[in-house]
């Protein structure tokens, strides 16, 4: 019997531990580490915000994936030694014959004073109850979306809660003005000058402020800091910054730098049997730009390492490669989504095209939440 060690049950692990099921025998162990007792994807966090739909109806309790052959571990990572393949959890030491790292990234609002009093944090499911209470009650003003840093999970997603909010307030009267800040030059620098141009004009068609360039020190009451420069509101939407886990950076994965350098193909980490995939890792493009952290391409990476894995037990020569395409759906309000697609590996720079908007690609959207939790956990309630 062999065992695989995931570390994450977020997109990533529970996408690579299918995917793993699929090609191992039914004697091999799959263990996925997790701390939350439950999966959701984070588009829900911006659905329950605008009140389509709830937070409860995204989730499914990791425990379901049980049924499907794989072991579900709830605790805390106190220790990862990626040398020997071995994970500490709650005090207790695990090892396997392979590791895959997918902790995702983490917030830090410390990182910014006067984030936590100020801000509303629209990344944090558990914040999400607080922000729907004060979007309700809000009864006109300047609404601020922040991005306190980056890179962040889902690019798009800062810009789709504005065009979602302005769809809110209006259908209810309400005479809000939404700006958006980034310390970006542009929107999503990853599509290029012309891609960014058409976001930056949806935008502007909505009467919504775009402020790149915009790096924030720090939020007092009622105005966000740059530096000698305030920007006030009368409510704020933050995205606060995104490191690795702390667990992470001990082990030594880092090698010093901010997130886990993989080989961009293989996803193999510098430790034999050890691979990262997801949020957690930085994989560098052609162009210098980092690849976008996406749950997209968490889950092909997990089908890449799967695949790899089970090449290695089997005594075969590994060849799945990462290929690092990848799309996602960018929602414009008025019931209409954009689709983003690309090859982001290609040399010079990432293909990347956007869609016209469609109402389709809006349903597509609900059907890719819809499928996955489907297929990952069955019929389990949430």
């Amino acid at each position: 019997m062999r065992r695989v060690l995931i570390l994450g049950g977020g997109f990533g692990g529970v996408a690579t531990a299918h995917a793993l099921r699929r090609r191992l025998p039914p004697e091999d162990e799959i263990v996925v580490v997790e701390r939350r007792p439950y999966f959701m994807l984070g588009l829900r966090k911006t659905w329950a915000l605008i009140g389509r739909g709830t937070l409860e109806e995204g989730r499914r309790p990791l425990q379901a994936l049980e049924r499907f052959g794989i072991r579900v571990l709830q605790g805390t990572i106190t220790a990862i030694d990626p040398a020997n393949r071995a994970v500490e959890v709650d005090s207790r030491r695990w090892e396997g014959d392979a590791m895959v790292v997918a902790l995702g990234a983490e917030l830090a609002p410390e990182a910014i004073p006067g984030f936590r009093e100020h801000a509303l944090n629209v990344y944090d499911p558990q914040e999400i109850p607080r922000a729907m209470e004060a979007v309700r009650a809000f009864r006109g003003g300047h609404v601020v979306i922040g991005i306190f840093g980056a890179p962040y999970k889902c690019p798009p997603a800062p810009y789709e809660m504005a065009f979602l909010l302005q769809d809110f307030f209006e259908a209810r009267g309400v005479r809000a003005r939404i700006s958006v800040f980034t310390p970006q030059p542009m929107s999503l620098p990853v599509l290029g000058a012309a891609g960014c141009s058409v976001l930056e004009g949806r935008l502007a068609e909505r009467g919504i402020d775009f402020l790149p360039n915009h790096k924030a020190t720090a939020v007092e009451a009622g105005a966000v800091i740059f530096g000698e420069r305030r920007r006030p509101f009368d409510l704020l939407l933050g995205v606060p910054p995104h490191r690795c886990p702390e667990v992470v950076v001990r082990s030594g994965l880092t090698d010093g730098g901010a997130w886990v350098r993989v080989h961009p193909r293989t996803l193999e980490t510098r430790f034999a049997g050890v691979y990262a995939i997801g949020d957690i890792t930085e994989i560098l493009l052609p162009n210098g730009m980092p690849l976008p952290k996406a749950g997209v391409f968490a889950e092909a990476e997990g089908e890449v390492v799967a695949e790899r894995i089970a090449a290695v037990f089997a005594g075969r020569e590994p060849e799945a490669s990462f290929s690092g395409e990848g799309f996602c759906y960018l929602e414009l309000g008025r019931g209409e989504a954009m689709l983003v697609r690309g090859r982001f590996l290609v040399e010079p720079a990432p293909e990347i095209e956007l869609t016209e908007p469609s109402p389709n690609y809006l349903e597509e959207k609900k059907r890719f939440e819809a499928e996955r939790l489907r297929t990952w956990f069955g019929d389990a309630a949430a």
